[in-house]
């Protein structure tokens, strides 16, 4: 399964320009414009003292790394550089207090901490369907489907003070939840995946419009998750909501059609406190607040089932019983992985699962040994914290700072200085302490903090 930009992205996805060069002559007045917005309108003088640092590495040349480096011998010929091998910082940390990443099929989005209400959200990268809003340039009618620098988002908060909490991106569609506001959605809505009824024959990308959903039942959100063409909502009190692409059962609502309005996911899940949901693709993992885990959707590679190929309701996962309380899971394209509250890691399905060169298959959670992850005699204390998953990659933060990959690394998404495949764990020369990364089809972002405060 090749889950690369080149050939995962529909024809209405790819950029409609005319060529590579008109894109880059195009982007120049965009970037200048919207540069000196953010820096004047923001007057920033300095770094937050608690400000974190935005690395980012992968490919590049859809804009989606937010760096406008060019490689060429002439001006005339220079073109995007095509990726960064090794993790690369964004000077946009310096000037803005971060609060969350999220990395979508080719885009990248970012949410900050400001008092100006058009300031609290960024993005860069593909915009074919108006994921990262509408972009006018030049000529009325005609938006940029390429943004290959941070600009800002503009979202309708009926508050000034309304603070960003989560983002989520799917392929072609953005999730942004708010402390007091829900959660406002926009970009493709051709599923339902952004809580909106369908409209057929709607042109994403020649207008933009933002969709708020203040709350479910009665119930706050708490968390967005988005798969390729769906999203999970998850509240307060622990239920899950779900709208979008049904098709492999991803909703997890009992049937395998699209679904525009967001219904309670029920099930094995049915009167438990999920408490973290993943996904990146088309299979779903839940982890309950004791620590049980549920999965749905597609299970093609024994994910969930190795004797079906789609779940369209959570079950209850007996394969991942008696590995410890789980506290996260991590569900990609082909794989999964869960760590448990002693910070040990296991993982299952089919691809490259961190369990060496000669496993590619597993239907049983087997754990991947702790040295992997830098714990030895002379560094006991380290414990991996947190998991997450690309459609072909994974990424693992310990409780000391230090990010591991493994994976699918066609275009440097691992960040390890190379292009090729890597087949367990190794760790990322970052440069700081890791906070959280973010990864998508081909590029990946990392949240970090200055070693020194």
């Amino acid at each position: 399964m090749n889950y690369c930009l080149r050939t995962i992205l529909k024809p209405h996805y790819i950029p409609c320009c005319q060529s590579k060069s008109k894109v880059i002559s195009v982007f120049h007045h965009l970037y200048a414009t919207q540069v000196n917005q953010i820096f004047e309108d923001g007057k920033p003088n300095a770094a937050p003292k608690d400000s974190r640092r935005l690395y980012v590495f992968g490919l590049a040349e859809h804009g989606a790394l937010g760096h406008t480096t060019k490689v060429g011998n002439e001006r005339r010929r220079q073109v995007p550089k095509q990726c960064f091998r090794y993790p690369t910082r964004l000077h946009f940390g310096h000037y803005y207090q971060i609060k969350d990443i999220a990395c979508g099929y080719g885009f990248t989005l970012v949410a900050t901490k400001h008092k100006d209400p058009n300031l609290k959200l960024f993005g860069c990268g593909i915009n074919s369907d108006s994921q990262i809003g509408y972009h006018d340039v030049r000529k009325k009618g005609t938006p940029l489907e390429l943004i290959m620098s941070l600009v800002r988002i503009p979202v309708p908060f009926k508050h000034t003070n309304t603070q960003i909490t989560r983002l989520a991106a799917g392929r072609a569609h953005t999730i942004v939840l708010t402390d007091q506001e829900g959660a406002f959605t926009f970009g493709n809505n051709s599923f339902g995946q952004c809580g909106r009824g369908i409209v057929d024959g709607e042109e994403y990308h020649k207008k933009w419009y933002c969709h708020r959903i203040e709350e479910l039942e009665g119930e706050q959100i708490v968390d967005v998750v988005c798969g390729q063409d769906h999203t999970l909502f998850l509240t307060a009190s622990g239920r899950v909501y779900s709208s979008g692409w049904g098709a492999d059962g991803q909703t997890g609502l009992g049937h395998y059609n699209n679904q525009d309005t967001p219904s309670r996911v029920k099930g094995d899940i049915q009167g438990e406190n999920i408490v973290r949901l993943s996904c990146a693709v088309d299979c779903v993992l839940a982890v309950n607040d004791k620590g049980e885990v549920f999965g749905w959707g597609n299970t093609e590679y024994g994910q969930i089932s190795e004797r079906e190929l789609q779940i369209s309701e959570p079950r209850a996962l007996s394969q991942c019983a008696g590995k410890g309380r789980i506290v996260d899971v991590a569900a990609g394209g082909s794989a999964c992985a869960m760590l448990n509250e002693e910070g040990s890691v296991y993982s299952w399905g089919y691809g490259m699962l961190g369990q060496g060169p000669k496993v590619s298959r597993n239907l049983t959670p087997t754990l991947i040994p702790s040295t992997l992850f830098g714990q030895h005699q002379f560094n006991p204390d380290s414990r991996v914290k947190s998991l997450t998953a690309g459609t072909s990659a994974f990424g693992a933060v310990t409780n000391q700072g230090a990010l591991y990959m493994w994976g699918k690394n066609n275009f440097a998404q691992l960040g390890l200085g190379n292009q090729t495949d890597q087949y367990f764990p190794l760790k990322v020369s970052v440069g700081a302490d890791v906070h959280k990364v973010s990864c998508g089809v081909d590029h990946t972002v990392v949240l970090s903090r200055h070693f020194v405060t």
